[in-house]
């Protein structure tokens, strides 16, 4: 396993992490036995890998609370991350919501603890205020961000050295390399990248966009008539399903699985800290792990590039996965 450090936080991070949020099983990622992420979490601590990643919102905490109980003989081993957002980022609210996910996650203190989403109607010096206070009282170690754009980064690196911001990027999703990456390399902010493979399709997991589950088909690559989307464009699935093909030829004449290769990629671009990979089962993670020893050469990292290009010609500016009117300023 490689690390990296965490920004300034002096934290050595796996460059794989683990991606919680299947854990909470629900609408977007169906049903899921504690038994199995259990395993997973341990499987994941034995390949090396100390980085996890949940977030309170994940079905009501029910995340935290299976990562915590994962980790309860093992903590040590682990850097914990965990997200507040929306009111929750409110200085009369922080404390209550920190108590909540250290009691969902079994421990006296939370490694980083991220704000999910900016929220925009309250000032960002009490939010920065209150997160100090976490820090005086021991309850977090260090804080940062997820989905900020410069807009919002700036506004908190006045106050602040932001270490982190967790972010979507993938083949399939290169809309922060217009601003958002760049930034971070400036200013010394490790990038966490949140869907590296796509939600499975860049692990060749769906032959065509029919396949995708609703839960999973609510992205800005597909139709808003998906059920479930909060956008307002068509999509682009055709672009999408044309570039993987060409993904998956590359990575067969590489030798290689498509998850690895697109995995790779991610993990070779300047800046990234650490990439979230959400495994279900022990076996999901391992065939993860061969990306850690692919070193993609500059022809392949070029014609990557520019088989995907159409679909971030087609996304444009906008860095949220979601939503048209975005999120990330």
């Amino acid at each position: 396993m490689q690390y990296t450090e965490l920004g300034q936080t002096g934290m050595r991070v796996s460059t794989l992490a683990l991606g919680c949020w299947p854990f909470a099983g629900g609408q977007v990622w169906g049903r899921q036995h504690k038994s199995d992420s259990i395993a997973t979490v341990h499987a994941a601590l034995d390949a090396g890998i100390n980085f996890f990643d949940t977030a309170i919102a994940y079905e009501n905490g029910e995340s935290e609370r299976v990562l915590g109980e994962a980790l309860r003989k093992r903590r040590a081993e682990a850097v914990i991350a965990t997200k507040l957002g929306g009111a929750q980022t409110h200085p009369d609210r922080i404390r209550d919501t920190c108590i909540a996910s250290l009691r969902n996650l079994q421990t006296d203190c939370i490694d980083l603890y991220q704000i999910h989403w900016p929220a925009w109607d309250i000032p960002v010096e009490d939010t920065v205020g209150g997160l100090q206070e976490l820090r005086t009282l021991g309850w977090i170690r260090h804080f940062s961000v997820c989905n900020y754009g410069p807009r919002d980064f700036a506004d908190l690196s006045r106050l602040v050295h932001v270490p982190s911001n967790q972010v979507p990027y993938s083949l399939l999703w290169r809309v922060v390399e217009r601003e958002i990456l760049p930034l971070c390399r400036q200013t010394g902010t490790g990038l966490i990248c949140y869907s590296p493979l796509m939600q499975g399709l860049l692990a060749g997991r769906y032959r065509s966009a029919d396949e995708v589950p609703a839960g999973l088909a609510r992205t800005r690559l597909y139709s808003h008539a998906r059920p479930g989307a909060e956008h307002s464009e068509a999509g682009c699935e055709e672009l999408v399903f044309a570039a993987l093909s060409d993904i998956g030829e590359i990575a067969h004449q590489l030798g290689h699985e498509m998850a690895s290769l697109a995995l790779a990629w991610v993990r070779q671009q300047p800046g990234v800290a650490s990439l979230l990979v959400g495994a279900r089962k022990p076996q999901e993670l391992q065939r993860n792990l061969p990306a850690l020893a692919i070193a993609l050469p500059d022809d392949v990292l070029v014609e990557l590039d520019r088989v995907t290009a159409p679909i971030l010609d087609y996304l444009g500016h906008n860095p949220d996965m979601w939503q048209t009117q975005s999120r990330i300023r």
